[in-house]
């Protein structure tokens, strides 16, 4: 499995798409608790336009789990170092709720590195300490399986959950092998992390995707994003809070087009 040695981590990663040399670079960000497959319904029609990079964040699949807690400047320093890693010189970046937080922290910190933002089912500020703080403990002190009950429900509206028995059971699976350590210490860096003071100055062409149905990062919490990022387009998806699976086809079209559009 290809590995790179980043920031003082591992981080595993996969790339899809490089039979067109010339194709320009698309980096995907996993949400918390799951890992590079939240990302498979994005590779076929990606593949077709772009070069994809998709790596577990630290503390998540089979990336490593140094001892946190963890911070925005690990995460987006990871991206940057695995580019650098890859020799990727410049890259659009795609991510889903902790992807997309680390996508504001990018947008904004390295605006050398980054053409294009998508922002999905995100806020720069996401929860509270209420949230954050006994999510960690618990994960730590009981371990995920405690968790999976109470958080997996809000990632999809009822209807998609009962209607994809197998996608549940494998974004479950994934859920409760995370690291408990790993997991809890990537609640610390989402609970310390406030970028509303930087998002405006994000230069990138922005996308910023919300889920009607999204609880963790409410549409109110999207279009706020998408008003402080000058020039940000707002879309908003009949979906929960994992709007990139359970509405693929349309999320692919409307991030495709984006990324390509003049």
């Amino acid at each position: 499995m290809p590995y790179a040695a980043v920031n003082d981590t591992h981080l595993f990663y996969r790339i899809d798409g490089t039979e067109n040399r010339s194709a320009p670079w698309v980096v995907l960000s996993n949400s918390l608790g799951s890992d590079v497959s939240m990302w498979t319904p994005q590779i076929a029609e990606f593949t077709k336009h772009f070069r994809v990079l998709r790596y577990d964040t630290r503390g998540h699949g089979h990336s490593a789990a140094p001892q946190g807690p963890y911070t925005i400047e690990q995460l987006t320093g990871d991206v940057i170092g695995l580019m650098d890693q890859l020799g990727i010189e410049r890259a659009h970046f795609a991510g889903v709720s902790m992807g997309g937080l680390t996508g504001v922290g990018l947008g904004a910190r390295y605006a050398n590195r980054i053409d294009r933002l998508v922002l999905c089912n995100t806020a720069a500020k996401i929860g509270s300490p209420e949230v954050w703080v006994p999510r960690a403990a618990k994960a730590r002190s009981e371990g995920m399986l405690a968790l999976a009950d109470a958080v997996l429900p809000r990632w999809y509206t009822p209807e998609f959950i009962a209607n994809n028995a197998l996608v549940m059971s494998q974004v479950r699976d994934v859920f409760v092998h995370t690291d408990k350590d790993g997991y809890a210490s990537n609640c610390e860096a989402i609970n310390a992390a406030d970028l509303r003071g930087e998002a405006p100055s994000i230069k990138a062409r922005t996308l910023v995707i919300s889920g009607t149905h999204d609880l963790a990062a409410t549409p109110v919490q999207g279009r706020e994003l998408a008003e402080s990022v000058p020039g940000a387009r707002y879309v908003e998806l009949n979906a929960a809070h994992i709007s990139n699976v359970e509405l693929a086809n349309e999320y692919n079209k409307i991030v495709v087009d984006f990324l390509l559009g003049a």
